[in-house]
């Protein structure tokens, strides 16, 4: 399936902002299952400087300096991007979490991709025992590790309400666990916290997902929005495997993932540091469109 992807995040300020160093991470990266096609940022108005790089975990930054004076800030990006990834594993033939959780502690490796970096507490993601309490009846004794995963993504999914307007972006995971309510960053930060504790290696994705109308219906310009998961490393036999808790399914063809990181501090789609004053409003809009229905 290729996906035409328009992504737009506008910025107005109370006042005119003097100087601004911001780095994005807008753009996606080729996977196994994930191919870039192309892909374009635009800024408006025009950095004085911007240098593209890689960081760790492998995802593309783009730091931005703007140092003339503006109210608004655009950034627009367009991307084309083919995913053909493999049906994920049966999640009763992954082997038992205790297995897993020993040969990730056991691992010398310090690859990008190392379990190593995925076990430990991590700013969005502080140890918080009532989400491993949660999480134990999910993980009986020698139950394959991908199945307790999977138990424990529909446990959030029954469990917890999405609700835009329960918290924010730095609302701790503390306070979406006890309100029960949140968005995909918060069901994502709470299954990581809760996979953590019981000593399981697990990341946060951001990414897009295909927004699929009702039959009959037309897709909205701009109902898609930007989304977030979990990926979980159920041992060196399987790799990597993808959860979506809150839409309570393993990801296939409709994801498109952006960044992986420890929580959402390491990949934040638009982060820095502007010099200016009073607040500002933020807007997103994304559109993830099939390629066939383009052609159409």
């Amino acid at each position: 399936m290729i996906y035409d992807i328009h992504h737009v995040t506008t910025y107005e300020y109370g006042t005119p902002v003097r100087y601004a160093h911001c780095s994005l991470r807008l753009s996606p990266m080729d996977l196994p299952g994930q191919t870039v096609l192309s892909s374009h940022l635009s800024i408006d108005p025009q950095p004085s400087q911007i240098v593209e790089r890689v960081c760790f975990f492998g995802n593309r930054v783009s730091s931005m300096t703007i140092d003339t004076e503006h109210s608004d800030l655009i950034v627009e990006v367009d991307t084309s991007i083919d995913i053909h990834r493999d049906p994920p594993p049966e999640p009763a033939s992954t082997r038992p979490f205790e297995e897993v959780r020993e040969e990730a502690f056991d691992s010398e490796s310090l690859d990008k991709a190392s379990p190593a970096h995925f076990l430990h507490p991590s700013r969005f993601v502080p140890r918080f025992a009532p989400a491993v309490e949660y999480a134990r009846p999910s993980f009986t004794p020698r139950r394959p590790v991908l199945e307790g995963a999977v138990d424990l993504m529909q446990r959030i999914r029954a469990d917890f309400k999405y609700d835009t307007k329960a918290t924010v972006v730095s609302t701790p995971i503390s306070e979406a666990f006890e309100k029960r309510r949140g968005v995909c960053q918060d069901f994502a930060h709470i299954m990581i916290a809760a996979l953590r504790g019981l000593g399981l290696p697990a990341a946060y994705v951001s990414g897009y997902i295909r927004t699929i109308p009702p039959p009959g219906k037309k897709r909205l310009e701009g109902a898609d929005a930007m989304h977030a998961w979990v990926t979980l490393w159920c041992g060196a036999d399987v790799g990597w495997v993808d959860l979506d808790p809150t839409n309570s399914m393993m990801i296939g063809n409709d994801h498109i993932t952006l960044a992986r990181g420890r929580d959402y501090a390491d990949i934040s789609p638009v982060a820095g540091i502007i010099l200016g004053t009073r607040e500002q409003d933020v807007d997103v809009s994304v559109d993830v469109i099939p390629r066939e229905e383009v052609e159409a």
